[in-house]
């Protein structure tokens, strides 16, 4: 890459001395994935695709290019420079620690009928993502050629330039890719090792294992993502790292929108057509005997591992990019130089640090919270699986904010090197970050009070639906998700007003909008946790396959199992305990995985403000529009703008359950019409009716996600075309700003409500299974009705608007760039009118294309 500019142009002695340090980092990775490969080839190919830019990186003549790029990263000084290669060398230590997680949860033992069911499970969920990987491929030429237009042609920059911008973004798809295929190894090798353990009567260590297995992919993501950061920030030209940062985000959030999207999709056609074979023919959960019971196997992977591990991957990164972003545009504008320079580079260096530390207080914690925890429940017979997830995530929150003001006082406080402005102002910018790792704890328990087992609102649930059967079931349900909106809005609007007034105290004085800096630093903050939160997240998946596993091994049924155990394992299998433990286990994974889920839509809302404000600032410079103009309410252009953003969530609420809807119908027509229950019948599950669960779902899965992203692509390039300033008209850039504000905040109470209403229906059912032990009674089947219903909510629609904001939003400041160029700025409304019927089409065919065939109506 490069060849057509280095003919022209000669390497300095300070490039290579810059590739000099990649190159003793790559050499340190690689000799690590080598050994590592020997033996764990799963966690070679996180590794690998973690450093794989940087082969390309060192070996690229990258100061050969030439740059118009408007992002320009300052020079950092050997100082920074050296304390952000210890930072690289912690994340090395971090990854170490996923790798070492990694091996113990595989050394665990587990019967070999459960192990047989979990590597067919990995292997239907290998299948399933290489046709996710072929997808990506061909999704990623749309965005290339954006890439490509903007970079190339409008700004006019060097070939070479434009392909390293591309391969940034490339890595950027690689990272989540790579991270969704290790989170599911990790998953299926845990999962059996907890079923099996249950039968041990011992909760604590089933507990362990699947929160060994998260925190192994928590840890793997977050470090693998930060060190690609580093080495843009280290190693990239300058004139070049801006632009490699935002190819760098946009990869991201591709591969994890794309990921999201289609693994919601998947993992509700088979848990919705499984759940009602419950119902139609009253056969036990998980029954083997049910096609549909291994699909759902897998989607609890493609949905609840694949889809949060990209997600959580792209949300580090990208919030990350808007929090330099601002930095690079708004801080020092109105100070010399010399002194802009060393604000930047010491904000900038401060931020990475605070990352590096939270990885390390992320450790600390687990260590603490474990050894906690075998105090008060290594002897113990029956436990709350809550309580040892909830205090890791307190002892985490707790470890970060000291840690964050304990690192904040020797950078940037009184006795540091840093500029003066900073030195008087180090608390506060302290203050601001821990108002977000506060947040990371708050959400989770403002989500337990409507999604957890023992919570109030579940009960309601649990309560209406006795009386009320499936429709009151439904009605509890939606008032759960409707509470949970108004008061998780509170909370955000606690921790963001905090952080304004914090904002107040001194920011102004280096840098424009500071408030806007301190919503992004809040996102920052809840980010901290981000090895926890991964954790606690990526538990739940463990435990839903494990439950199932254990039915679909038929261990109980093996002849003499007990005494091959006993002699085998050296203990006495206890089968009745097992099953309850996987139970109420379960029960715990899904509230977990709920609280998981505001945090990640919180933080790509509270981040899409400081992006949204970086694509004002580029307004400004390019067409004189203050940032106040850009805003007013007596413009009719915002409004029509707002109200654009918010028809867009609806539709995409809408396709995304239409494409769960119909691929369901599909499901459970093909499985009751091959399910056998007679006496006669196999026990055993179906190896070809299962793969046929398994083709159905991904068909659907991948069709509604095509029609879906091509859709909310065309959509953002029409509605910044669109708002191009054609003839002069500057009021018009307005309609797009307001289009991605109104994206964010109706996205953010949109995703609220229909996760926690889905988590409140999830957990009923999980009341009536294992506190009240009513299975296949009228009560049983009305939560389960409501599951059904929550399934598409909370884990199709909701968790998808996350990648979607941040997606929309990023490729939303590339979209305008393109608009507002001085070159395409006129014809830009005529592309954009041909894009908006584009983007009609896709969300035509988003649910003509995708209903269920009139030939089964009246059948």
């Amino acid at each position: 890459m490069g060849e057509d500019d280095t003919s022209t142009m000669e390497l300095s002695i300070m490039n290579y001395t810059n590739v000099a340090p990649v190159g003793l980092v790559l050499f340190i990775l690689t000799f690590m994935a080598w050994y590592l490969g020997r033996q764990y080839r799963t966690v070679v190919k996180v590794v690998l695709s973690g450093i794989a830019g940087l082969f390309v990186l060192a070996l690229t003549p990258a100061a050969a290019f030439a740059s118009e790029a408007d992002l320009v990263i300052p020079h950092l000084s050997a100082e920074q420079n050296t304390l952000l290669y210890y930072g690289i060398g912690v994340c090395v230590l971090g990854m170490l620690f996923g790798v070492y997680q990694y091996i113990k949860v595989k050394q665990h033992v587990a019967h070999q009928s459960m192990l047989d069911v979990a590597e067919t499970i990995y292997e239907t969920c290998k299948t399933y993502l290489i046709q996710q990987g072929k997808l990506l491929m061909i999704l990623f030429t749309f965005i290339a050629v954006c890439i490509a237009f903007y970079f190339g042609f409008l700004s006019k920059m060097p070939v070479g330039s434009v392909l390293f911008i591309l391969m940034w973004t490339v890595i950027g798809i690689m990272g989540s890719y790579s991270v969704a295929w290790y989170g599911i190894r990790m998953n299926t090798l845990a999962n059996s090792r907890v079923a099996f353990a249950s039968l041990e009567r011992k909760p604590l260590k089933i507990l362990n294992i699947a929160l060994d297995a998260g925190m192994s992919i928590g840890m793997l993501l977050v470090c693998v993502e930060l060190i690609m950061m580093l080495i843009i920030l280290l190693f990239v030209p300058r004139e070049l790292a801006g632009a490699s940062f935002i190819g760098f985000a946009i990869g991201e959030s591709l591969g994890a929108s794309a990921l999201r999207i289609a693994g919601g999709i998947f993992t509700k056609i088979a848990d919705i057509g499984s759940d009602l074979m419950k119902i139609v023919f009253h056969i036990k959960e998980d029954d083997p005997r049910n096609p549909g019971v291994i699909a759902d196997c897998t989607g609890d992977n493609a949905g609840d591992s694949i889809g949060p591990t990209a997600d959580g991957f792209e949300t580090y990164g990208v919030t990350g990019v808007a929090v330099i972003t601002f930095i690079v545009l708004a801080v020092g504008n109105a100070l010399p130089a010399a002194d802009q320079i060393a604000l930047q580079t010491s904000l900038l260096t401060w931020v990475f640090v605070m990352r590096v530390l939270m990885v390390v207080a992320s450790m600390v914690a687990f260590y603490i919270n474990r050894a906690f925890s075998q105090s008060r429940f290594g002897n113990a017979d029956d436990m709350d699986f809550e309580q040892p997830l909830t205090s890791l995530v307190w002892i985490t929150s707790i470890l970060s904010i000291l840690g964050t003001f304990g690192a904040s006082y020797i950078m940037l406080g009184p006795n540091s090197s840093a500029p003066a402005e900073l030195q008087s102002i180090w608390a506060v910018l302290a203050a601001i970050i821990s108002f977000g790792t506060l947040g990371a704890a708050l959400i989770p328990e403002a989500t337990k009070i409507f999604t957890s087992p023992n919570s109030t609102h579940v009960a309601e649930v649990v309560k209406a639906s006795r009386e009320g059967g499936p429709s009151l079931n439904i009605l509890s349900g939606m008032v759960a998700g409707n509470f949970s909106g108004f008061w998780i809005g509170m909370v955000f609007i606690f921790l963001m007003f905090g952080a304004y007034y914090a904002s107040t105290l001194g920011l102004e004085a280096i840098m424009i909008y500071p408030s806007i800096f301190a919503f992004g630093l809040v996102a920052f903050g809840m980010l901290g946790m981000g090895p926890v939160t991964i954790a606690v997240d990526s538990y739940g998946p463990v435990t839903d396959n494990a439950q199932s596993i254990y039915e679909l091994s038929l261990i109980e049924t093996i002849e003499n199992v007990d005494k091959e155990i006993e002699r085998d394992f050296k203990f006495k299998p206890d089968f009745d305990k097992a099953k309850h433990y996987l139970e109420a286990q379960d029960g715990a994974g899904n509230t977990f995985k709920a609280t998981a889920k505001p945090v990640l839509i919180g933080t790509a809302v509270v981040g899409a403000t400081t992006m949204i404000f970086s694509l004002i600032l580029v307004i400004q410079k390019v067409l004189g529009v203050q940032p106040e103009a850009v805003l007013n309410l007596l413009n009719p252009y915002t409004l029509l703008g707002l109200i654009a953003g918010g028809a867009v969530i609806y539709w995409f609420t809408g396709a995304s359950t239409q494409a769960v809807t119909t691929g369901a119908h599909r499901a459970v027509e093909f499985i009751k019409n091959n399910i056998d229950l007679g006496e006669a019948a196999s026990v055993k599950a179906n190896t070809e009716n299962s793969k046929e669960v398994v083709r159905i779902c991904t068909q659907y899965a991948q069709n509604g996600m095509f029609n879906i992203f091509l859709a909310l692509f065309a959509f953002a390039l029409a509605f910044a075309c669109l708002a191009a300033p054609s003839g002069g008209n500057n009021d018009a850039v307005s309609f797009f700003v307001a289009y991605l504000i109104a994206i964010a905040i109706v996205g953010l109470f949109q995703a609220v409500f229909m996760a926690n209403a889905g988590g409140a229906w999830d957990n009923a059912k999980k009341v009536v299974e294992v506190d009240l032990k009513e299975k296949a009674t009228p009560l049983h089947e009305a939560t389960v009705v409501g599951d059904t219903v929550g399934d598409p909510f909370k884990d199709t629609s909701s968790v998808a608007l996350n990648p979607i904001i941040k997606f929309t939003t990023l490729f939303g400041l590339l979209a305008m760039e393109i608009a507002i160029s001085e070159a395409f700025r006129d014809v830009a409304p005529i592309f954009g009118l041909v894009l908006l019927l584009l983007a009609l089409y896709f969300v035509y065919r988003s649910f003509f294309g995708m209903r269920i065939p009139d030939i089964h109506l009246g059948e």
